[in-house]
């Protein structure tokens, strides 16, 4: 596994990684990380390797996008000094371009988007062992939905970025559209984007698999 012994690994991101962690700091006893897949990955680090010692992190904050996180990201990434950063932004980037179409002070346009998501990668890359892009998904099955081609398009930026700097990428978007062949997308988020737990598992999951979980240890 690319997780080595006492690192720390900070997760980042919307209310999808937020769910219901504890505000400021997001780690601890008592339900900190959330109810997440943060939750899930922790839990099942711990359960796996407990030699390792791995200590998580969850900075995410509801409603966030890219700009929200450039904001916040000295305080809430550059001075946690992680070992790993994990990133999952842009679901509200596209989503307010649908729920709050004339707002458009609101919207984060995919050019914006990418200059920002990779000016932050290039600045935090030196100071940490990995970083690990996750895509932004809409748990929708039908390709040719408008937000479902605008959040595709989103998610090949942040695959792009992950190939130039060589940097972990997880395609969540192809996680849910495997199980999306057997459930209806409601059955995994109610709005297409907050997902069940079943979704959550899926998100942990598909994280895991890329750092080279042993499933069988």
């Amino acid at each position: 596994m690319k997780l080595q012994q006492g690192q720390k690994l900070l997760f980042i991101g919307d209310s999808v990684t937020d769910c219901e962690r504890v505000k400021p700091e997001g780690e601890g006893l008592f339900g900190a990380l959330g109810k997440g897949y943060v939750s899930n990955i922790d839990a099942l680090l711990q359960s796996v390797y407990p030699e390792l010692g791995i200590r998580i992190v969850n900075k995410g904050v509801n409603g966030n996008t890219v700009r929200d996180l450039e904001k916040r990201w000295k305080t809430d990434v550059l001075k946690q000094q992680p070992d790993w950063l994990s990133i999952m932004i842009g679901i509200n980037d596209v989503w307010r371009q649908y729920d709050t179409p004339f707002i458009k002070d609101w919207h984060v346009y995919i050019d914006e988007y990418e200059e920002t998501l990779r000016k932050l990668i290039k600045e935090t890359s030196p100071h940490v062992k990995g970083i690990v892009l996750m895509a932004p998904f809409y748990i929708e099955s039908n390709e040719q939905d408008a937000m479902r081609r605008a959040m595709d398009q989103y998610g090949l930026v942040v695959k792009q970025i992950a190939e130039e700097f060589n940097c972990i990428f997880v395609d969540t978007q192809a996680a849910f559209n495997d199980i999306l062949r057997n459930l209806y997308s409601s059955s995994l988020a109610w709005d297409r984007v907050h997902p069940t737990a079943t979704g959550h598992m899926i998100l942990a999951r598909a994280f895991l698999r890329e750092i080279n979980f042993d499933w069988n240890k």
